[in-house]
This record gives structure tokens, C-alpha cells and sequence, in this order.
């Protein structure tokens, strides 16, 4: 049931966002973690009910970066890509010693850089192999993460977007999992024999995000319809009533 709930999560996100469209070839950003992995499977199914369905022919690459971080076996993913007709591709990168020369002054490494070399990584790769799409597995608890960190230390409100275009690399980039909550994801992945690739970065569970995650995970026990309400708050654009200054409207 957890499964087909995701997959129901997904096509209200395809819907809702217009995430996807007949004739797409989408690349798969692949970590190995069990959002990335259930979404590459997720994603394979999803091809399926929407050609039978929808009318959309939808072709999946799977794209693994191999960051640099020792101890990583990825032969379990590419064994499960195989058995499920995923094209798969594992890709050489110089990531880690390029965050290990950019460290902090204290050795921790800079998670936003990371972030946006693994993230250029990926569409880079996605291109050479004829992608018009990139899909990340960021999902609902990514999403209300990253507005309560914008808002606590950037003063903005401000999340990241279903689907955007980024002009530079003239790729589309879609969320199919922003709908999806964490703890669905779990108990979903329970229900398969998709493999999970343990993270030896050194940062795992030990940045700002985290810090967010455990305030809200309190608010939750709290407040348990705060969840689907900060859900709900992310488009909820007919409700938005935030201040105008004088200043603003004049310009």
C-alpha cells in the first residue's frame, strides 16, 4: 500500500507541476539512499502507468556520481537497474578532493558546495546521454526544511520549486517526491528488494539540516496537523498575506 501511495503522490505532483510530458528521457540523480533508490523505482514504475494510462512515453536513465568517499559498492544497484530494464550509468568524479581543498577552516566540508557540484555532475552527464530532464528525489520534508532554514537564516520565505529551468545548463530539473513525506518513503521502501547504498561522507547527519529536521519533528509530536498544514502552506498562494512596504509598491 505505501508504494502505490507514493505512486499516487507522484502523479498528483505530475499533474499539479506538469512535471512530465510525452517523448521526456529523464536522468535520475542516484545516491543510493532510499530516497534516490525509491525513486529510481518508483520512476520505473511510473513509466509504465503513464504510457498504459496517460499517453506518456517516458524513458529513465539512472545516473550515480561516484563522489570519491571510500567504501561505496555500487554493484547492487547496477544488478537491480538490470533486473528492472533501468539504463544505469556509474560515473568517475573528483568531487571529494575538490570539497577536501575547500574545507572549513575546522576540516568539516561545505555541504552547499557539494550540493552544487554533485547537482552539475548529474546534468552534465544527463546531457551527453541525450536527457532533457533531470530528476532529484527532494521530497515534501526537503521542501518545509529548506523554507524554515531560509527563514531563520536568510529572512526569506522561500522553498525550492517542483519544476524549474535552469537557463545555463538549458535543462529542466523536476521533484517528482515533493508531495512525498519522508516517513512515507520509509515504509515504502520496506515493501521492496531495492538496495540501499550506506553514505560514507563524513557531514552525513551532521549539518544545519539536520538541526531543522529535529525542530520540526518536535513541532510534529506537538502539533501533529502542523505536517500536512506546512505541506499545504508551500501553495497555498491564494492565502499568502505576508506585509507590503510603501517603498515596494511605489517601484
Amino acid at each position: 500500500m505505501s508504494v502505490k501511495h507514493i505512486l499516487g503522490r507522484m502523479r498528483k505532483a505530475d499533474l499539479d507541476f506538469n512535471l512530465m510530458q510525452d517523448g521526456d528521457r529523464i536522468a535520475i540523480g542516484i545516491s543510493g539512499g532510499k530516497d534516490s533508490m525509491l525513486l529510481l523505482y518508483c520512476m520505473a514504475l511510473y513509466r509504465n502507468i503513464a504510457l498504459r494510462h496517460m499517453e506518456k512515453k517516458i524513458e529513465i536513465v539512472g545516473i550515480h556520481i561516484k563522489m570519491g568517499f571510500p567504501n561505496m559498492d555500487f554493484s547492487s544497484v547496477e544488478t537491480f537497474c538490470k533486473e528492472n530494464n533501468i539504463e544505469f550509468h556509474d560515473i568517475d568524479s573528483r568531487i571529494y578532493d575538490i570539497l577536501k581543498i575547500q574545507a572549513n577552516e575546522d576540516g568539516t566540508l561545505k555541504c552547499s558546495i557539494c550540493s552544487k557540484l554533485k547537482k552539475g555532475a548529474v546534468i552534465n552527464e544527463a546531457k551527453k546521454l541525450n536527457c532533457n530532464k533531470t530528476a532529484f528525489a527532494h521530497h515534501a520534508d526537503d521542501a518545509i526544511e529548506t523554507l524554515f532554514l531560509n527563514a531563520i537564516f536568510g529572512g526569506r520565505l522561500a522553498t525550492f520549486a517542483p519544476q524549474m529551468y535552469l537557463t545555463n545548463s538549458e535543462m529542466t530539473f523536476i521533484r517528482p517526491f515533493v508531495y512525498c513525506f519522508e516517513s512515507d518513503i520509509k515504509k515504502a521502501i520496506q515493501e521492496t528488494t531495492v538496495p540501499i547504498v550506506k553514505s560514507t561522507c563524513p557531514m552525513d547527519g551532521h549539518t544545519k539540516r539536520q538541526d531543522m529536521k529535529e525542530l520540526l519533528e518536535n513541532i510534529y509530536k506537538t502539533y501533529p496537523s502542523s505536517k500536512e498544514n506546512f505541506l499545504l502552506m508551500l501553495h497555498n498562494q491564494k492565502q499568502l498575506d505576508l506585509w507590503v512596504k510603501k517603498s515596494d509598491i511605489n517601484e
